[in-house]
């Protein structure tokens, strides 16, 4: 069985809100339960775990929901929603035994510790699982380039893009039966082809600051420890 390059020791694992949701509800309690288990998993191997959770199963400033609203309000709506999936995440996994804290971009001390970057390394290294809420606090900027900046501050060894496919295709999967799946690609190679993995802020980030991303299917049960483990899933997205 094939392998990753090199174990890792502090990951930061971005998740889609989308992938939160179940049918006509906007957070799915038996996939979160799933998804708290297997990160129990990654922990229990030593891993230092941070999260960022995107808003869109609950509100998205670019959705057609938010049309006809101001572009910096609906942001902030989405980044609200975002604190939602975090607190919901935080009580999944509080709920199995693990300790987790939540830092959100948007001051709220009510809910959520503000985002300090010395304060969340060192819940890292003291075995706390870490999600950042609220994207970068910013309007404008998506929870893929939160995610990549929370990555780069905290000194992730890999950036992990759990979505509803097993990697980056060269076209839908969905739509086109003839789509190949990318074992392996550039940071370049990403932005030359658009891709559109991430958005063109956070592979740059990515990018500037050495921090490969794997691309693998959150839905697949399994899939997130595999990766962990060193094995070889999804799409690699690298300096080379």
């Amino acid at each position: 069985m094939e392998t990753m390059e090199q174990p890792v020791r502090r990951v930061l694992l971005k998740i889609s809100g989308e992938a939160l949701m179940g049918e006509g509800v906007a957070i799915d309690s038996r996939f979160l339960e799933r998804l708290a288990t297997e990160l129990r998993e990654v922990h229990d191997q030593g891993v230092q775990l941070a999260l960022v959770v995107g808003g869109g199963n609950i509100f998205r400033g670019v959705s057609s929901g938010a049309l006809g609203m101001e572009r910096s309000s609906a942001d902030h709506m989405g980044m609200l929603a975002t604190v939602i999936n975090a607190l919901a995440l935080q009580n999944a996994l509080e709920k199995i035994g693990l300790t987790v804290r939540v830092q959100s971009a948007i001051t709220m001390p009510q809910v959520a510790e503000p985002f300090i970057h010395r304060r969340a390394v060192r819940h890292l290294e003291k075995g706390r699982v870490v999600i950042f809420a609220a994207g970068t606090g910013n309007p404008f900027f998506t929870t893929d380039t939160a995610a990549s900046l929370r990555a780069a501050e905290i000194h992730a060894d890999l950036l992990l893009k759990g979505t509803k496919v097993d990697g980056v295709y060269n076209a839908d999967p969905k739509r086109d039966a003839t789509a190949q799946r990318y074992d392996r690609l550039s940071f370049d190679e990403v932005l030359s082809r658009d891709l559109r993995v991430m958005d063109l802020t956070a592979i740059t980030l990515c990018r500037d600051n050495r921090i490969p991303i794997l691309v693998f299917s959150i839905l697949e049960k399994g899939a997130l420890a595999a990766v962990i483990r060193g094995e070889k899933r999804g799409t690699r997205i690298g300096a080379d």
